[in-house]
């Protein structure tokens, strides 16, 4: 496991002592999908590049949070590169239903 450290190969995470993954980890693009929803609410997909399944299963190493203009709030956690993807697609999916909704709701008690 490599002490739970983790690179990206292209999109694949390969497992790294600490001090390679410090190195790799200062300069690299670590972002998956990032996505404004309205303005003060993002969406935003990254590799973090420690197990956060904590070596119970299959690593978690990705993770969608959703950040608004009060802060942000801790996601999902994904295995691979294509989970994640797909999670941020669902997360943002799932906000703009929400925010949609909502809306519907605030125009249908003003009329």
């Amino acid at each position: 496991m490599a002490d739970g450290k983790y690179i990206l190969d292209g999109h694949t995470p390969v497992p790294v002592d600490l001090m390679t993954w410090a190195r790799w980890y200062e300069n690299a693009d670590r972002r998956v999908a990032l996505t404004e929803i309205r303005p003060g609410i993002v969406v935003s997909t990254i590799f973090i590049g420690s197990d956060m399944g904590f070596g119970l299963g299959r690593p978690l190493l990705f993770e969608t949070a959703v950040f608004d203009d009060y802060g942000g709030s801790e996601g999902d956690r994904y295995a691979t590169w294509d989970e994640a993807v797909a999670g941020h697609v669902a997360t943002v999916a799932k906000l703009e239903g929400q925010l949609s909704a909502a809306t519907s709701e605030l125009s249908s008690d003003r009329a």
